[in-house]
């Protein structure tokens, strides 16, 4: 698991994917929450502006992330 200190909470899920490096461009995290491959603290997210705070876990790939 990789922290990823959010330099403001609370932040949307496809700009914490982009700043957790799990996705290179914003197009790409667009594309991959839509395909249903980004889970939220265990759940499946299709919103790509779903608000996390710190403590949420999202995990893209089988990598898994911890809001800080």
């Amino acid at each position: 698991m990789k922290t990823v200190a959010v330099p403001v909470a609370p932040i949307r899920l496809g700009q914490f994917l982009k700043l957790a490096g799990a996705v290179d461009t914003g197009g790409e995290a667009k594309a991959r929450i839509a395909a249903g491959e980004v889970m939220v603290n265990g759940a499946a997210e299709s919103r790509r502006g779903r608000q996390l705070v710190p403590g949420d876990r999202v995990e893209l790939a089988g990598r898994l992330y911890l809001v800080g």
